[in-house]
Parts: C-alpha cells; structure tokens; sequence
C-alpha cells in the first residue's frame, strides 16, 4: 500500500471514505463508541474481535479475510481462517462492519449502532470505500417494491467507479 494509492494510516489528515479528516481522532472515537455499546448491550469485544474492528478502522478501505488473517498472524492471534471469519461474522452481526459482496471484503461501518442503509461508493483504482446513507424505500426500488406489495426490510447499493483523487490523477 502506498500513500499515492491509499490512504495513509499514520497521516492524521488521512481520507475517510474520500474525505480529510483526523484519522487518530476517528480511530480512538470509533472503538471508544464500540466499547460502549458492547458494554451497555452485554457484547463480549474480545481481543481478535477488537484487533480486526482496529485495523479496518484503520484501513478505511475494505480487506478481505484472508488479509485480515494475515494481520491477526502478524499480532500473534491464531492463524486458522475460523479466527477470522468468527470475528467478522461477530462485527457484521453486530453492526460494527459491513460486507462488501462485490469485492467479498468487509469495511468498517461508518455509522455504527444506527439503523440505516448503506450505500458504498468503491473506488476501482485505489479500492477506498466511501459509506453514503441510502433512502432505497423512497427511490426507484421502493416504488417497484410497492407496485408488487414487497416490504423492503434491509438494502445494500455497491457502486464502483472512481474517487475523487483518482478522478483527479486521470
């Protein structure tokens, strides 16, 4: 990974989906609003799961299992897949991560605790993941669900294309 693809981690001033913003800050706010729910809620943020929240918090890009495995061996957690997998099917569950099925990768949730449904933007050069709100029962979608007598209950949009500073390099 390299600053001119990504984002840098270390950069306080790293993008956020393709937004500066002080990542330090949205790292520490982002597991201090995690281990506050787990508490108030009686979930259990067991040190693989809170390893694997971290660096894709740390990301703000979507990883795929195997390379979140990789990162757990390099802590000194297990190096079985099931390690992994537990902790994503946990974060997922829990609302603390999406999945991204067009890229099979998992990005940390920008909105974490809320009930919403969320767009992702996903750049095709540099692979930064942008979480956008989505009203689908109001759009298009909702429409064609009405005409048919469908309930929407859960959506998820995945639009690939370029971010803003790829845009920019073109």
């Amino acid at each position: 990974m390299t600053s001119e693809t990504h984002p840098d981690p270390s950069d306080k001033n790293a993008l956020v989906g393709f937004h500066k913003h002080n990542h330090e800050n949205c790292v520490e706010t982002a597991m201090a609003t995690a281990d506050a729910r787990c508490k108030n809620e009686g979930l259990r943020l067991t040190p693989v799961r809170r390893k694997v929240l971290e660096m894709l918090l740390q990301e703000h890009r979507a990883l795929g299992a195997y390379a979140i495995l990789d990162g757990l061996r390099d802590e000194g957690f297990g190096s079985q897949p099931p390690v992994a997998y537990r902790a994503l099917d946990f974060l997922v569950q829990n609302g603390f991560v999406h999945k991204i099925e067009r890229l099979n990768a998992f990005v940390a949730c920008s909105h974490p605790g809320a009930a919403h449904s969320p767009a992702f933007m996903i750049c095709r050069k540099c692979e930064a993941v942008a979480e956008a709100q989505s009203t689908p029962a109001k759009g298009i979608l909702g429409a064609a669900a009405s005409a048919v007598g469908f309930e929407i209950e859960r959506t998820v949009v995945e639009a690939e294309g370029l971010c803003p500073g790829c845009t920019n390099k073109a």
